[in-house]
Parts: structure tokens; C-alpha cells; sequence
């Protein structure tokens, strides 16, 4: 089956968030209508594709693996249709959740929705790992009566994963910026 597209962006060997920030800047040189090809090796990329899709109103069609290459294929939606990707309202800075997490309280998840290998070479000790991609299918998993601060490596997968929370009912939400990229305070994991 070959899709027929109208263009193709080349992501490959970049990390989030470059293939949301090139896919955003070539959909908006697409008319309505159009399809593009968004080919990327970074494996976090599905559920960031997904999830900035769902949150413009442009249309997630699918992806294929193509060997190590992910094809994610997307529409763009009519004017009307599309939305500017809403910033989860709700932050917390980096140096607050360090004295947050001293605290030691037992009504606090620290959630973080990186990819697996992410996580597994540098972590805050007692974040629970959930990816992004898997978060909608392990929500019940989550204490909706405690406050959950959501990381990852710069504050955008875990902005669209603190929208999917509140949006099922989580109240105590929190988006920790900038997240893994700039965190300061301990950590373990990696060749400990």
C-alpha cells in the first residue's frame, strides 16, 4: 500500500521536541487537505505525533516502521478546524519540585513519561515510569486523589501528558518545566 503525500520531512536522528517543532513549521506551509510524511528514528516520536495532533485538530492517519525509520502520516485540517496547541495551565518549576520531593509526601507522584532507555540512564529517584504512548491505556494505574507532577526532557511530552490526565479526570496536575534537561537536583540510574 503506498500513501500518496504531498510532502515528506526528514526527522531522522533527531530527539524531542525537533520533529514536533519541524512537523508544526512544514504543516503550516500545507494547504487544508494535504498529507505529510513525517519520517523519524526517534521512537518517542509516535505518541509526540500523536499527541500534538490531537491537540491542533490536524488528523493523525498512522505510521509505519519502515526498518528503523517510523513513517507517521498526517492531514491537515481546514482552518476551522485546527487549533494552536493549548499550553497545559499548570506548571511547576524545576527548584520547586526539588523542595516538593524533600518533603517526602505521601500524597505526590512524580510521574515521568520519557521513553524507557530515557528513563532507565537518568531519573529522579522514585519517579514511576510511564511513556507517553502508554499513558492513555494505564491511566487507572494513577491515584486520581494525588497531586501528580509529570516530567520529561523538556516539558513537552509531559505538557500533552498533564492535558490527557486532567482531561480524565486527574485534578492535582502539574507540568514540571523544564524538565530532565536542566534538573539540578539527584538523580540515579545509568552506570550507578
Amino acid at each position: 500500500m503506498s500513501i500518496k503525500v504531498d510532502h515528506v520531512l526528514d526527522c531522522k536522528g533527531l530527539s524531542c521536541p525537533l520533529p514536533i517543532v519541524r512537523t508544526k513549521k512544514a504543516m503550516d506551509q500545507l494547504q487544508a487537505g494535504q498529507v505529510i510524511e513525517v519520517q523519524a528514528t526517534d521512537k518517542g516520536s509516535l505518541a509526540d505525533i500523536q499527541g500534538w495532533a490531537r491537540n491542533t485538530g490536524n488528523q493523525y492517519l498512522g505510521t509505519k516502521e519502515d526498518g528503523n525509520v517510523l513513517k507517521h502520516y498526517l492531514r491537515k485540517s481546514n482552518p476551522g478546524e485546527v487549533k494552536e496547541a493549548a499550553k497545559f495551565e499548570h506548571t511547576i518549576q524545576n527548584e520547586e519540585l526539588e523542595k516538593v520531593l524533600a518533603e517526602n509526601k505521601d500524597d505526590m507522584v512524580l510521574l515521568d513519561v520519557r521513553e524507557p532507555a530515557e528513563y532507565e540512564f537518568k531519573r529522579i529517584p522514585g519517579a514511576v515510569s510511564i511513556p507517553l504512548g502508554e499513558l492513555e491505556s494505564k491511566l487507572d494505574t494513577l491515584d486520581k486523589n494525588k497531586e501528580i507532577h509529570v516530567i520529561c526532557r523538556t516539558g513537552s511530552r509531559s505538557d500533552m501528558a498533564a492535558q490527557m490526565l486532567a482531561e480524565n479526570g486527574f485534578q492535582r496536575v502539574r507540568n514540571v518545566l523544564p524538565g530532565m534537561s536542566e534538573w539540578n537536583g539527584s538523580t540515579e540510574g545509568g552506570n550507578e
